[in-house]
C-alpha cells in the first residue's frame, strides 16, 4: 500500500497558501499571495526539492485543479 505525505506553505501567523503568484488567491481581501518565494532561502529550497523532487502523484482541489489545468495544456511530454 503507498503512503501519504503531505506538504502545506504555512507562516508562522498561521498562513496557509501556495507558492504560486500574487493574484493565487485573493479571498478575503488577501493582498499578500506569493509570500513563499520572497521569504524562501537555500534550506527551504532545498526541502522543497527533496518533498517534490522525486515522482509523486497530486491530489488538488478544486480551485488548485483550475490553477494546473491552464498549465497542463503548454506541458511537452517528457518533461
Amino acid at each position: 500500500m503507498r503512503k501519504i505525505h503531505a506538504a502545506a506553505f504555512v507562516s508562522l501567523d498561521g498562513v496557509i497558501q501556495g507558492p504560486g503568484g500574487v493574484m493565487e488567491d485573493t479571498t478575503g481581501s488577501f493582498a499578500s499571495g506569493g509570500w513563499v518565494f520572497g521569504l524562501s532561502d537555500d534550506a527551504v529550497g532545498e526541502e522543497i526539492d527533496r518533498v517534490f523532487g522525486r515522482d509523486y502523484d497530486l491530489l488538488l482541489g478544486r480551485r488548485a485543479y483550475d490553477i494546473f489545468a491552464g498549465y497542463w495544456p503548454l506541458c511537452r511530454p517528457g518533461g
